[in-house]
């Protein structure tokens, strides 16, 4: 017998395609359902977008059929809106919340059908909960989750024998072959980074990094006078700064705690190429628009006025990085971060207004990407044009989103996705190098 899957409203605006990802079971949606989705079809949101995606769904399927009675999906299940009945709830769940009719369809269901699998799926905990104190099966939504503990990381340490690290050092190369392909049980994937030790010597070391196409480890790029004034404080850096400045890579993720110099590093190398070396038109710097805690309501001014609270942690690296190359001078780093936007090298924006842009030759960064959805991750690596490079920045632990978590967010999900591919590469930062309170703030609390 196939199961029954009951679907709640935030399911169905996390992702209106979540009704073709259940295989050859049936749909269930209740009639209340549509009600929320209606109030949600006017706004500009991502929420909005999303319930109008839906509302078209259900109503080219009405071609095939009465959704009453049921409508076949094309993976063999059959989508049914569903009215509901009788109250089987106890008095302290009363019906006229949205939330409770749900819960009295599910037990309708499952008092009709008791030899029938009944499953509720909402992204609301309490919900789960009740659902499950009234005896009916309930789970979240989440197609694609990865928990932050199990994430690739994008680097693996090797124990080999010393002069394999010398030939690495004296050929700037070393073929992944032989011993050194043994002693990893796992092959490496492209673009992963690698540290080589001594297995007689733990300090006789070495790091590169696996190239897929030469199928070797080659060294690491290392600026001599630094990015802007910003070296490397540990090995983690060092490999963030490999694949910020490589660019045969064009998709980097980066992803850490605060104070590992995730944002710090991405803004300087994108500096580097746009301003110092003109590989990019333009470095371009976003992120989305989330406020810590409660919000303060609507910000007076212009657009750049109101933008500028929610974009200062990007002007406050800009900042810095003008102060540790010494161009500070008389004429202050603010100053110096404008005359790079008069001059269109720098570009500072939210990401409200990226659907439907195509952005060539520039340099994308878009920090906290954590609080993103896939479906938003998407909309934004499909922007890229010719010659763009994109980094995203993040921290899994610090969400602001509500419709997301550290398992299912859009940065965990494009790190799975492009894990593989010669053109990206991934660094998981877990060193703060901001300071020592920041560190022990990072790892304490």
């Amino acid at each position: 017998m196939r199961k029954a899957f009951i679907l709640d409203t935030n399911v169905l605006l996390f992702d209106p395609q979540a009704l073709f990802k259940f295989g050859n079971n049936d749909i269930v949606i209740p009639i209340v359902v549509l009600e929320e989705i209606d109030r949600f079809k006017r706004e500009m949101s991502e929420n909005g977008r999303h319930a109008r995606m839906f509302s078209r769904l259900l109503d080219d399927m009405r071609k095939d059929g009465e959704l009453s009675k049921g409508v076949r999906l094309p993976n063999g299940g059959l989508l049914t809106v569903e009215l509901g009945g009788a109250n089987p709830l106890p008095m302290e769940l009363p019906m006229d919340k949205a939330d409770n009719r749900m819960l009295a369809l599910a037990i309708s269901l499952k008092k009709d059908q008791p030899k029938r699998p009944i499953h509720f799926v909402t992204k609301d905990v309490n919900l789960r909960i009740k659902a499950d104190a009234l005896g009916i099966a309930s789970e979240d939504y989440e197609p694609e989750s990865v928990e932050p503990e199990s994430l690739y990381s994008g680097e693996v340490q090797l124990d080999i024998d010393g002069h394999l690290i010398d030939e690495f050092y004296a050929q700037k190369r070393l073929p992944y072959a032989g011993a050194l392909r043994e002693a990893r049980t796992e092959a490496l994937k492209a673009n992963q980074y690698v540290i080589l030790k001594d297995s007689a010597n733990p300090t006789h070391t070495a790091m590169g990094r696996y190239s897929k196409d030469l199928d070797c480890i080659v060294p690491l790029y290392k600026p001599v006078e630094g990015l802007w004034g910003i070296f490397p404080k540990n090995a983690e850096q060092s490999f963030a700064i490999d694949a910020l400045m490589n660019d045969d890579i064009k998709l980097v993720s980066l992803v850490g705690k605060a104070g590992t110099g995730k944002t710090l590093l991405a803004i300087a190398a994108g500096l580097a190429k746009t301003v110092d070396e003109g590989v990019f038109q333009r470095l371009l710097v976003s992120r989305p628009v989330f406020p810590l805690g409660k919000d303060i309501g609507f910000l007076p001014g212009d657009i750049e006025e109101k933008l500028n609270p929610w974009m200062q942690p990007i002007y406050d690296n800009i900042d810095f990085l003008f102060g540790a190359t010494g161009s500070r001078g008389k004429r202050g780093a603010g100053k110096g971060c404008q005359e790079l936007m008069n001059q269109g090298l720098l570009q500072i924006e939210p990401l409200t207004y990226i659907r439907g842009r195509s952005i060539p030759q520039q340099y994308l960064i878009v920090d906290e990407s954590q609080n993103l959805t896939p479906h938003e991750i998407k909309t934004i690596i499909t922007r890229a044009g010719d010659n763009t490079k994109i980094v995203l920045t993040g921290d899994s632990f610090q969400i602001d989103n509500p419709y997301v978590d550290s398992a299912n967010n859009g940065l965990v999900y494009l790190v799975e996705k492009f894990k593989e591919e010669s053109i990206s590469a991934h660094i998981t930062l877990t060193k703060g190098e901001r300071s020592k309170l920041s560190e022990l703030a990072s790892n304490l609390l």
